[in-house]
């Protein structure tokens, strides 16, 4: 019974090694070789959002690779293969997506929020500066109000 066991367990380790695939792709000529592995490198994952469809192991990125293998063998050019990703999944595809209305925001979205949060920093000093100058402005009026607030004594009498 042992040794039965012990065969269904190396027999079930065994056929987990068959999930360790790796992906081979032949090609035609050095440059498709060299223009698939390009692609890979610069194409990223739209699942994995931050890693490239050379990198992951998703099954997207599997289908991508396939579909980028596909195009280079057929003979199409970088760019091709480049614009049809674009337009089946969008600029989010590459690295350094285009400057765009949409994408406007994450190039100069940071850089907005800083000058605003400048200018209400200035604005709120100078306010500031204002308001301390206001209450710096000291005359006899207000000292002869003063003394006679410190003359008078709580019970009515006043100072001699």
């Amino acid at each position: 019974m042992k040794r039965f066991l012990l065969a269904i367990a190396a027999s079930l380790l065994v056929s987990l090694s068959a999930y360790a695939t790796i992906e081979v792709y032949e090609f035609d000529t050095q440059q498709q070789e060299q223009q698939f592995k390009e692609l890979g490198n610069t194409l990223r994952c739209p699942k994995c959002q931050n890693n490239t469809i050379a990198d992951s192991n998703a099954a997207l990125a599997q289908d991508l690779r396939q579909k980028v293998y596909e195009m280079t063998k057929d003979g199409q050019s970088k760019d091709e293969i480049v614009d049809y990703m674009i337009a089946r999944y969008g600029n989010f595809v590459t690295y350094n997506p285009p400057l765009t209305l949409a994408t406007s925001v994450l190039w100069f979205g940071p850089l907005v929020v800083i000058m605003i949060g400048f200018v209400l920093i200035v604005a709120r000093s100078r306010r500031n500066k204002t308001v301390a100058t206001q209450q710096e402005t000291w005359d006899e009026g207000k000292e002869a109000q003063l003394n006679a607030l410190l003359n008078d004594k709580p019970d009515g009498e006043h100072k001699k």
